[in-house]
């Protein structure tokens, strides 16, 4: 188990873009989804999977249990999610802290978003000049949120074959 204490802003321009990592396609399932937990699975660049309980015990903390799994069963897995959302992450170093930001596709086209973790829910990082408004514990713009607004069977129906890796048939786990 890791303590997971977060801070979540809004990014109002592209200048974080010039010290970005290259970004890594994620696409997240949520299995279960209730108000202070979930079970996720992310397939992450059609590559490699995790599976990810969290419980939220504080404002800014949630307990995270997370698992590599076998990309077949993320696969199947994902095919249940009640609720989907699609982003890319990258990551941007400034001043010496370490911010993901997460560029939303599909119906939240658009949306930009950026995290930090933090060691202590006092922590107060530098923020960069990119960030806007803070959106911590606003449920709007959770990825659980996001994820419900996904058409479920639009996205099972049109979606799931573009998460094999180029050129590889549909794998079932044998059982």
């Amino acid at each position: 188990m890791t303590a997971e204490i977060e801070r979540k802003y809004l990014v109002v321009n592209d200048s974080w873009r010039d010290h970005a990592s290259k970004g890594a396609a994620f696409c997240q399932g949520y299995l279960l989804a209730r108000k202070n937990r979930f079970v996720r699975v992310r397939i992450i660049d059609k590559a490699h999977a995790v599976l990810t309980v969290k419980l939220r015990t504080g404002r800014l903390r949630r307990e995270e249990f997370e698992y590599e799994i076998p990309y077949a069963d993320a696969l199947e897995m994902i095919a249940f999610a009640t609720s989907v959302v699609d982003k890319t992450r990258y990551e941007v170093n400034h001043r010496g802290c370490l911010w993901e930001v997460d560029v939303y596709s599909g119906v939240h086209d658009g949306l930009v978003v950026a995290e930090i973790e933090l060691a202590d829910e006092s922590d107060q990082p530098p923020c960069p000049p990119w960030l806007g408004p803070e959106v911590t514990g606003n449920a709007a713009f959770s990825n659980r949120t996001l994820a419900m607004l996904v058409q479920r069977n639009d996205y099972r129906s049109r979606n799931v074959s573009r998460l094999q890796p180029d050129g590889q048939p549909s794998q079932r786990r044998e059982q």
